[in-house]
């Protein structure tokens, strides 16, 4: 039977149901949604709105979640259940085809002013993840829906995982102010993704083949930043987690990386030289000449009491295009950041601010003199 929303207000112990207005609703409802995406029930950033497909139809609302997900969200208006429920799957399967890129434009397009990375970190609190649009969620928003449109969503969500539901506003006034009030159909959370579903490469950021990550973890007594930048390295260790995409980086001679320090911000710009090798046997460029690593004067300590393979620092040499000292670290919000020692950088909003705060050459990847 269809849902019944209902809403009353308690004057001295005694209830007085409120009576719905639909009429306002209908032609209010995207304003409102778009001025607050969090009335359907979580926080969604919006990336367009009347958004164009590739067949010529629009797309009332579309979003993204905290997860990346993408959601559509299409208003029933005076539609049969036939006709919407077949829209917003049809919107479903053109969305599910946006690359990361596509999203990016998407938002871009909205608008805005400010960079998705940035308004992504200022909604969630987070940087957005690395995969955008590995899932898809469709909502059909109505004052109310009949049987029929009940029957084919339920059918859908429930006996398929078809991420589709129904959320149901009603629109109330009282005494001068006026109400929403908000349910769904089958529940507040969407069917789980079917762990069948292919992952698909184009959700990433494609990565520029050059450019990569690494992650400087200063430690109390251990690594020391003003080390790595007089004698031109990298390095981790203390685990394999730690040191295996360090040893990964090694094999990447010619590569340009951006030093991050964590919770500080990013301090360097410079090329990969040669391969990772054991603290204890690396060699940089001193006093004019090459000498071991560990007989230089060091800040830092990087030698542990087990030198295993698994446990031991690792140092990655590398010809710096530009250094800061720790206090006048670049951090922006919306930067990339990863817990892995070096991993690829594909975040195009990272290296262009980067580039600017640097003030490196895109031809050359120099300093701009």
């Amino acid at each position: 039977m269809p849902i019944e929303i209902g809403l009353w207000r308690v004057d001295d112990g005694r209830p007085i149901r409120l009576r719905s207005r639909g009429a306002p609703l209908e032609t209010q409802l995207e304003h409102l949604i778009e001025a607050e995406p969090a009335i359907l029930g979580e926080p969604l950033l919006l990336l367009g709105r009347q958004v164009p497909t590739s067949f010529g139809k629009v797309i009332d609302l579309l979003a993204v979640d905290a997860d990346g997900a993408l959601h559509v969200l299409e208003l029933k208006r005076d539609r049969t259940p036939r006709d919407v429920v077949a829209q917003v799957l049809d919107y479903g399967s053109w969305v599910a085809g946006l690359t990361h890129d596509d999203v990016l434009r998407l938002y871009a397009d909205y608008g805005t002013d400010t960079a998705f990375e940035e308004a992504f970190a200022a909604r969630f609190g987070n940087n957005p993840p690395e995969e955008l649009n590995t899932a898809q969620r469709l909502s059909v928003i109505a004052s109310g829906a009949d049987s029929a449109t009940e029957r084919i969503v339920t059918y859908l969500n429930t006996g398929f995982g078809v991420p589709i539901n129904v959320v149901f506003f009603r629109y109330y006034v009282d005494d001068g102010r006026e109400y929403l009030a908000r349910t769904w159909l089958v529940g507040d959370n969407p069917p789980p993704p079917s762990p069948t579903s292919p992952r698909r490469a184009a959700s990433r950021e494609e990565w520029n083949g050059t450019d990569w990550y690494v992650s400087f973890g200063e430690e109390p007594e251990g690594r020391n930043w003003e080390d790595a930048r007089r004698y031109g390295f990298v390095s981790a260790g203390g685990g394999l987690w730690y040191s295996r995409s360090l040893l990964a980086l090694g094999e990447q001679e010619g590569a340009r990386v951006f030093v991050n320090i964590p919770k500080t911000g990013y301090v360097g710009v410079g090329t990969v030289t040669g391969p990772a090798v054991k603290f204890n046997d690396a060699e940089v460029t001193a006093d004019g000449g090459q000498r071991k690593l560990a007989d230089c004067p060091l800040n830092g300590t990087y030698q542990r009491a087990d030198q295993t393979d698994d446990t031991a620092e690792f140092v990655v040499p590398v010809q710096w295009i530009t250094t800061r000292p720790r206090a006048e670290a670049v951090w922006q919000s919306g930067m990339f950041a990863n817990q892995h020692s070096a991993c690829r950088l594909r975040n195009k909003f990272t290296i262009e601010r980067l580039t600017d705060h640097f003030t490196l050459d895109t031809e050359d990847k120099s300093p701009i003199d």
